[in-house]
């Protein structure tokens, strides 16, 4: 229990610092200066490893959940889906959509890539062990924990709403904040996507 308050506590305050030098824009916040993230190795769906090279060459949607959620996961995967339509063909190109399941007990990379998929094809999708996930979560600013259920594999989890926004360098460039509206989240991405890498 006092691990769990000291992580809450530790998100809360990062979130506090990011509060006082971040940048408004519709749809979340973007900060003045992005902050490097540390380097860290995933399991991707497709089979390869996903590590903080996979982020440079273009934007990137980092989006903390799991496959078994009710509800939040795959609403926000749903909004991500009409992000990428009002983008149109050529932004979308500059912007990859990474799911990261804080579940690896259960998202085998099967399941992963089946359930990304079902959303878009182009949609990628990773797990790790919990250090490697508390690693990247640290380095993104997600944080998650386990809930135990009525039966051993029937917990949910805990998890991060936010989406993290990586830039082509593969730095932390800001935050996309719920509730999500695809055609705020566009416009906000579009001058982004638009500027020369």
């Amino acid at each position: 229990m006092i691990a769990v308050i000291a992580v809450v506590a530790g998100a809360l305050a990062s979130l506090i610092m990011l509060k006082q030098s971040t940048t408004e824009i519709a749809s979340g916040t973007l900060l003045p200066q992005p902050r490097a993230i540390a380097d860290f190795s995933l399991n991707a769906a497709d089979g390869r490893t996903f590590t903080k090279a996979d982020f440079t060459g273009h934007w990137t949607i980092v989006f903390a959940g799991y496959t078994f959620c009710p509800d939040v996961c795959p609403t926000t995967l749903t909004d991500l889906t009409a992000v990428i339509k009002q983008l149109g063909p050529d932004d979308a190109k500059k912007l990859q959509v990474l799911f990261v399941s804080v579940d690896p007990e259960r998202d085998m990379p099967e399941r992963l890539a089946k359930y990304v998929h079902y959303f878009s094809p182009d949609f990628r999708a990773a797990t790790g062990d919990v250090a490697a996930l508390e690693k990247l979560g640290t380095s993104l600013g997600f944080v998650f924990m386990k809930v135990p259920g009525a039966t051993p594999t029937s917990y949910l989890m805990d998890h991060s709403a936010a989406l993290m926004l990586v830039n082509p360098k593969a730095e932390l460039a800001g935050f996309l904040t719920p509730p999500f509206k695809a055609d705020a989240i566009a416009d906000d991405l579009r001058p982004l996507l638009q500027r020369d890498h």
